[in-house]
């Protein structure tokens, strides 16, 4: 049986904020933006699909954390360790986005060739761009 994400689903805090943050993102990525509405909004790229929508309010005042059961990080695998200097570059360091673990760099505990950018989104969600 073969199988691949179909799509991932987050709800975000501020809606407006997390549209602009990810459609930069996943742009560089070769996602596109096919959903805006005023409850959310989807990314495609191929087969899988990225949905954002306003969480409700009851739920957004404790906030994210990764270290909670759930969601740890989403990584996104590129082609090259070029791929992840380059998204480095127009993303992260052009928006003055910190990079958490002081990388991009080599991460050998993981294998030989993973090279890895981390960073948060604007609810602290980690993510990351990969070549491996």
């Amino acid at each position: 049986m073969n199988s691949k994400i179909g799509h991932i689903y987050l709800y975000v805090s501020d809606l407006q904020k997390s549209e602009g943050f990810y459609k930069e993102f996943l742009e560089i990525l070769g996602y596109r933006e096919i959903v805006n509405e005023d409850w959310g909004c989807d990314f495609k790229k191929d087969d899988t699909s990225i949905w954002l929508e306003q969480a409700p309010e009851e739920y957004v005042k404790d906030g994210y954390h990764r270290k909670r059961v759930g969601l740890n990080h989403l990584a996104f695998r590129v082609d090259s360790r070029e791929d992840v200097d380059i998204f480095s570059e127009k993303f992260l360091k052009k928006n003055n986005i910190d990079t958490l673990y002081d990388t991009p760099k080599l991460f050998p505990e993981y294998s030989d060739n993973y090279y890895a950018v981390f960073f948060e989104d604007p609810d602290r969600i980690k993510l990351e761009v990969t070549y491996y």
